[in-house]
């Protein structure tokens, strides 16, 4: 898996999903992101890359770093927010050539995101996301303490703990957006075929509270 190959693919397929919504869509809100619309969540896309290209990235990524990205690109439209994202790709390509390819889980995070609002499912079995989602297991894992198993279609994991383990059975695509706090916890419940997900819950917030209602791309 070439990390840089994944983020120009995810990018384009957001140029792509883009490309031609109406400004009732580039309005609509995202479930996942609720305080932001479609163009909201565009705008910080690029945002983050022109900012990680700038050296400006602070290592929690908190909310007034990426409410300014949004802001100062409200006045943008969604054209001009996919020529600034065409114009610094090959920049930002070089970049994670020449230090890590972090960027790569923003893109794939957001673009499920983006998915979801539009209502354009794809992108769901990508290397890109498989290992954003071995990224996030890691993060999930130190939240963990008792018997836990994820159980997917092809992919599983499970805690190191003894005893009866706690089961979370769905498809793969679903484990890998959950481990991104992208599922609400009826959702998780709802899976959940030996056990009590209850405990576990906390551990799932990876990237800010559970979505108070569910959330499918």
């Amino acid at each position: 898996m070439d990390p840089v190959e994944e983020w120009s693919a995810a990018r384009q397929r957001v140029c792509a999903l883009v490309a031609n919504i109406d400004d009732a869509s580039a309005a609509a809100r995202v479930p996942a992101t609720p305080d932001w619309s479609v163009h909201d969540l565009l705008a910080h896309m690029i945002g983050l890359d022109a900012d990680v290209l700038a050296g400006d990235e602070p290592d929690d990524h908190n909310a007034g770093w990426t409410q300014r990205q949004v802001d100062e690109r409200r006045d943008r439209s969604v054209a001009e927010l996919v020529a600034e994202w065409t114009e610094l790709a090959p920049r930002l390509e070089q970049w994670m050539r020449d230090n890590n390819p972090r960027p790569l889980g923003d893109a794939i995070i957001h673009e499920q995101d983006l998915r979801g609002a539009l209502g354009v499912p794809g992108a769901q079995d990508t290397a890109g996301l498989q290992a954003i989602r071995d990224r996030m297991v890691g993060r999930f894992a130190d939240g963990v303490a008792g018997a836990l198993t994820l159980q997917g279609e092809r992919w599983s994991w499970r805690s190191d703990a003894d005893g009866a383990p706690t089961v979370v059975t769905a498809s793969d695509f679903d484990l890998a957006r959950a481990l991104m706090a992208r599922r609400s916890a009826d959702q998780l419940r709802s899976w959940t075929t030996a056990g009590d997900i209850g405990p576990y819950l906390k551990a799932f917030a990876t990237l800010g509270a559970l979505p108070d209602a569910d959330l499918h791309e």
